[in-house]
């Protein structure tokens, strides 16, 4: 059975179905960080083998096999090696230290990756948020926002998520990391971001990552917007066009992550309401009130 090295130094994050572990060490002279993925058994969700799914258990690991983002423009991955045994894969990239990098020189990559060539490989995630929302439905929806405040605004955007994700089909299609969360967008090499954790890699909605990303971002969504599309190549996709994929993303991605930190906490003693301020809900429910004019955007259309 594979186990971690002594000495290595265990790493927060790597919270997929099929992780094992994120761990930091040094091979020769150079830090690296080592990831440990286990292949799904009999037991686990049927989406981990499922090519097209953003879960694909082994994505990560064909990325790097495959070099597909080695050298794409905006964004590219660490150099990358892969060892596979019957138990999983072990996937070995160079240490990416953080460069500070500002929210609009990630939006600004993020719309030159947009325009990247990633071909017709068929492990390339698609639909991730039509996926995502269908594990919220089959476990009912966004039932814990439903005994909030919020309640009427949830209720409308859920009815109206079948339309809204057609109307994200509608547009262009475009390369997206597709967990473009700060922590994995951390590295910088000339113009060119270095990025890490590609195992949601696919195409998405023109704006996806953006809308992904500006969740956590500290700058706004105009500035982000502006950024993001002087990145575009020319004539791929409308200013319109970015902002709808950006705020579908965004506002559905947001009432998911604060739906899901509620339900984690309301089984405990006290009132609901006297639980939005802890620390595992606060930060979502302020990425949600930060969301307001694109929430109004929606719920207009």
């Amino acid at each position: 059975m594979w186990e971690p090295e002594p000495g290595w130094l265990a790493l927060p994050g790597g919270s997929g179905v099929s992780t094992v572990g994120v761990w930091r060490t040094v091979v020769g002279d150079s830090a690296v960080a080592v990831k440990r993925v286990a292949a799904p058994d009999e037991y686990d969700p049927a989406e981990l083998r499922d090519p097209r799914h953003f879960a694909y258990w082994r994505r990560a690991a064909d990325v790097a096999t495959y070099g597909l983002v080695d050298a794409t423009p905006g964004l590219r991955a660490p150099r990358t090696s892969v060892e596979e045994d019957s138990d999983g894969l072990t996937i070995v990239q160079d240490w990416v230290e953080d460069a500070a990098n500002s929210g609009l020189f990630v939006a600004h990559a993020m719309g030159r990756f947009a325009g990247a060539e990633l071909g017709h490989v068929r492990w390339l995630a698609r639909h991730q948020l039509r996926d995502r929302l269908a594990r919220v439905e089959r476990r009912g929806g966004w039932t814990t926002l439903s005994r909030t405040t919020a309640s009427d605004i949830a209720d409308a955007l859920w009815r109206k998520r079948a339309r809204l994700l057609g109307e994200l089909d509608a547009l262009p299609q475009v390369a997206q990391h597709g967990d473009p969360v700060p922590g994995n967008l951390l590295g910088r090499d000339g113009d060119d971001l270095v990025a890490v954790d590609w195992g949601s890699l696919g195409y998405g909605p023109v704006g996806g990552d953006l809308g992904y990303y500006m969740l956590m971002a500290r700058e706004e969504f105009e500035p982000l917007l502006d950024a993001y599309l002087l990145g575009l190549p020319p004539d791929l996709a409308t200013r319109a066009q970015a902002t709808l994929g950006a705020r579908i993303t965004a506002v559905y991605t947001v009432f998911t992550r604060a739906d899901w930190a509620l339900a984690r906490v309301a089984g405990g003693e006290g009132a609901l309401a006297a639980k939005f301020r802890h620390p595992s809900v606060a930060p979502h429910l302020r990425a949600l009130q930060r969301q307001t004019d694109a929430v109004t955007a929606l719920l207009d259309r």
